[in-house]
C-alpha cells in the first residue's frame, strides 16, 4: 500500500470512530482520551484526531491541560466531555394530564423545558402542533442550533407506521398517525432535523440506561407507572428490545389479581389498572379530585403512609400487586437489573423490602440469585429517552447527519 493509500485508510478508520467515539463521550464512559483509545482500540493519535473531529463539530470539548489528582504521576490524559453551547434536539412528552416540551443537548442534559400543559384533547393533530409551538419557541429564546425532533407517547407505537396503536389513557383513535404528524409539525414549524416517536416507557428504559440507574446493565427491565396505566420495557445485550413491531413488553396487561377491576383491554385485574395512581388513591379510599394530576395526588397521600394505616394497607397492596408483575416477568426474562419508575419508584422508596421479598418468594430464582430492583433516577426519562432517539442518526454518523 503507497503512501497516500495508507492515510487514506487511516482517514477512513478515523471517520468510522467518530459515531462510536461519540457515544461513548455521550454516555460518559469515556470521560479521558485515554479511555476513548483504549475502548475504540485505536492509536492515540487515532483518539486525538477522532476527539479534535468532534470539538471541530461542535459536539464535544476536549481539555488539554485537565489538573492532575494529587499523588498521580505522569502527564494527565486529555479530559472530554460535551459541549454544552452545542446543538440541541426537541423532546416532546404527552401524558394523560398534559404535555411537555424540552430542549436536550447531548449527555441527556435538558438545556430548557416549558412548564407542563394540559388538556390533551381527542384531537393529536392539535395536541401536537400546540406541544411543537412550544418547542420552537424554546428554541427561539435558546439561539440554539436543533438536529433533530423526538415525541414520547402514553401508547404502543406500531413500526414501521409510526402509530399509536392503542393509546387507552387518552382520547386519541385507535392507530392515530402521529410521527406522520409530529413530523409534518415540525416542518411546519421551521425546526430541522428528523422527527421520531416511541412509547413512553420505551424511551425511559433508554435514557435510563444511558444516563441513569440502568447504566452497566445488559438485561435491564423497566416498569413504571405514570399518570396513568402501567408500562413496561426491556434493553437487551444494550439495546432497546421492541419486537417485530414494536409492540413488546406490553407489561400493563399481565393479570395480578384475577378477581380484580375490569381493564380497558376487555380483561380483569391487569396490573394496568390494578398499580397505577388511580388504583393507589382507591385503595387508600380516596376519591380522585380535579385539581391537580392523580400521579401528583398519589405522591402527597403516600407521604402520609407512616401515619394513616388505610394509606399504609394501600401501600403494601399495591406492593404485592406489583411484586407478582415482576416476579412473573423476572422468570420469563431473567434480567440483571430491574428500575421503577413513576409512583412504582416512590413504592419501593416507601418499603424497598417488602417489594423484594415479594418478588423473590414469587421467582423461580429469586432466592438464589435475586435480581436488584433500584430506583429511576433521571427526572422527565422519557424526555430524555424522546431526545436519544433524535440524537442517533448524529450517534450513528455525525459528519453525515450535520452536513444533511
Amino acid at each position: 500500500m503507497n503512501g497516500k493509500a495508507t492515510t487514506r485508510a487511516k482517514l477512513e478508520r478515523g471517520r468510522g470512530a467518530l459515531g462510536p467515539a461519540l457515544e461513548l463521550v455521550h454516555t460518559g464512559r469515556a470521560p479521558t482520551r485515554a479511555v476513548l483509545t483504549a475502548e475504540l482500540g485505536v492509536t492515540r493519535a487515532t483518539a486525538g484526531a477522532v476527539a479534535a473531529e468532534l470539538e471541530a463539530l461542535g459536539l464535544i470539548r476536549v481539555d488539554s491541560r485537565p489538573g492532575a489528582a494529587a499523588g498521580s504521576q505522569g502527564r494527565p490524559s486529555h479530559r472530554l466531555s460535551v459541549d454544552d453551547t452545542g446543538p440541541v434536539v426537541l423532546a416532546a412528552q404527552i401524558h394523560a394530564d398534559g404535555f411537555r416540551a424540552a430542549l436536550v443537548g447531548l449527555g441527556g442534559r435538558i438545556v430548557a423545558t416549558a412548564p407542563a400543559r394540559g388538556t390533551v384533547t381527542a384531537d393529536p393533530a392539535q395536541v401536537l402542533g400546540e406541544v411543537v409551538e412550544v418547542g420552537a419557541g424554546l428554541l427561539r429564546a435558546s439561539g440554539r442550533r436543533c438536529v433533530g425532533a423526538g415525541l414520547a407517547v402514553p401508547s404502543a407505537v406500531a413500526e414501521p407506521e409510526g402509530t399509536a396503536l392503542n393509546p387507552l389513557h387518552v382520547a386519541w383513535p385507535a392507530g392515530a398517525p402521529v410521527r406522520e404528524i409530529f413530523a409534518e409539525r415540525v416542518a411546519a414549524a421551521g425546526i430541522e432535523g428528523p422527527a421520531f416517536t416511541g412509547n413512553d416507557v420505551n424511551l425511559a428504559a433508554l435514557a435510563e440506561h444511558r444516563h441513569g440507574a440502568g447504566r452497566g446493565a445488559q438485561h435491564l427491565l423497566c416498569v413504571a407507572t405514570g399518570h396513568r396505566g402501567v408500562g413496561g420495557a426491556l434493553v437487551l445485550d444494550g439495546r432497546l428490545h421492541t419486537g417485530s413491531s414494536g409492540l413488546a413488553l406490553e407489561v400493563g396487561h399481565l393479570t395480578v389479581n384475577p378477581e380484580g377491576r375490569p381493564c380497558y383491554c376487555g380483561g380483569k385485574g391487569c396490573l394496568d389498572v390494578e398499580a397505577d395512581p388511580l388504583a393507589f388513591l382507591t385503595a387508600a379510599g380516596r376519591e380522585p379530585g380535579p385539581e391537580v394530576s392523580l400521579l401528583q395526588q398519589s405522591r402527597d397521600l403516600l407521604g402520609t403512609h407512616g401515619t394513616d394505616p388505610t394509606v399504609r394497607r394501600a401501600v403494601e397492596e399495591l406492593i404485592d400487586r406489583l411484586g407478582l408483575g415482576l416476579a412473573g416477568l423476572v422468570n420469563i426474562l431473567n434480567p440483571d437489573r430491574i428500575i421503577l419508575g413513576g409512583l412504582h419508584k416512590e413504592l419501593l422508596e416507601a418499603d424497598p423490602d417488602r417489594l423484594r421479598a415479594v418478588v423473590a418468594d414469587r421467582s423461580l430464582w429469586g432466592r438464589s440469585g435475586g435480581v436488584p430492583i433500584l430506583a429511576c433516577t433521571l427526572d422527565h426519562n422519557s424526555l430524555v429517552g424522546a431526545a436519544e432517539v433524535a440524537w442517533q442518526p448524529i450517534l450513528d454518523d455525525p459528519l453525515a447527519a450535520l452536513a444533511s
